[in-house]
């Protein structure tokens, strides 16, 4: 498999920045079926696939969300075009026959145990949060992840019957770069990893 360019690997890592403001312009529908489409590729265990996602882009549905977002969150939610709500299947084993057709029993390694499946559902539905954000870069799209907000209130708000629950939060758009401060440090190799 051939390298990306320079210039992918900037769009995608380098100079790619979370976004907290937004310029103005809607996101098309049709851009958040594509960022789906390349999202649901990434690899999940048993191909488990238990994200579950709501695109919040109605005022009506930013009303519902906002009231349950910290205080530091939610100017840069009410303007964002698309607010994701992240959430997870807890669930999701039920999909396994459908979605690891080879072995349709691996919905038995998770449906015996609600711990392990909501380790596992939380687990690759964080995976998949990852590549959303990718699959946004990749289209051109900015991110602005969070986790500021009262769980609680959200899952009674979006998800009342409790099947799914929220992981986390992004903010999706077109950054407005005004809104953006000096990149922060990372962890150098040597802090952050072993060669054993």
């Amino acid at each position: 498999m051939p390298k990306m360019t320079d210039a992918v690997l900037d769009q995608l890592f380098r100079t790619a920045r979370s976004h907290n403001a937004w310029r103005p312009e809607p996101v098309n529908p049709s851009d958040l079926e594509a960022l789906y489409d390349l999202m649901k590729m990434g690899p999940t265990s048993a191909n488990c696939s238990p994200a579950r996602l709501v695109f919040v882009t109605s005022p009506e549905g930013k009303a519902r969300l906002i009231p349950h977002m910290l205080e530091s969150n939610r100017v840069k939610t009410e303007t964002a075009p698309v607010t994701v709500i992240l959430a997870y299947d807890t669930q999701f084993y039920d999909r396994i026959p459908e979605l690891f057709p080879h072995m349709p029993s691996a919905r038995d390694w998770f449906a015996h145990d609600a711990q392990v499946a909501r380790d596992t559902a939380l687990r690759n539905g964080s995976l998949q949060g990852g590549y959303l954000m990718l699959a946004a870069r990749a289209l051109g799209l900015d991110v602005g992840p969070m986790s500021g907000f009262d769980a609680e209130g959200v899952n009674a708000a979006f998800f009342p019957d409790g099947r799914f629950a929220v992981n986390f939060i992004c903010n999706l758009g077109y950054g407005d770069p005004a809104g953006l401060f000096e990149r922060s440090p990372r962890l150098s190799f040597a802090d952050a990893c072993q060669l054993v």
